[in-house]
């Protein structure tokens, strides 16, 4: 029997095709680089916050689930707020150093700073 799950088929109302198959379209997500090859970028922006500084982490790869499992330990690390999601990691404020030099410590070893 074929999987008939509404949710998996959104957007087809109904086929006469006998040979007709739903097609899911799920997302594969990368597999996490090992922190060595990883080559995370730490910068400070304003931009489109309302003024306020963030510094922002990019260049991650991997599951999403590992970035926002580095992210929550950069910022309770910080003390601060903040998010993970779609590659980057947002911790509010001016933590540039401070997080370029934590993530050398936990061997993220290609860590630049920019700006």
């Amino acid at each position: 029997m074929a999987n008939n799950d509404w949710k998996d088929r959104l957007n087809i109302v109904y086929s006469t095709n006998p040979d007709f198959k739903y097609e899911t379209y799920e997302e594969e997500e990368t597999e996490t680089l090992p922190k060595q090859q990883q080559k995370l970028r730490v910068a400070l922006d304003r931009k489109n916050r309302g003024g306020k500084t963030v510094t922002l982490i990019t260049g991650f790869i991997g599951t999403e689930d590992d970035l926002k499992e580095l992210g929550k330990t950069l910022k309770s690390k910080c003390g601060v707020g903040g998010s993970a999601k779609d590659g980057e990691i947002i911790v509010q404020g001016d933590f540039k150093e401070r997080i370029c030099k934590m993530l050398v410590e936990m061997g993220y070893t290609q860590t630049i700073m920019k700006g």
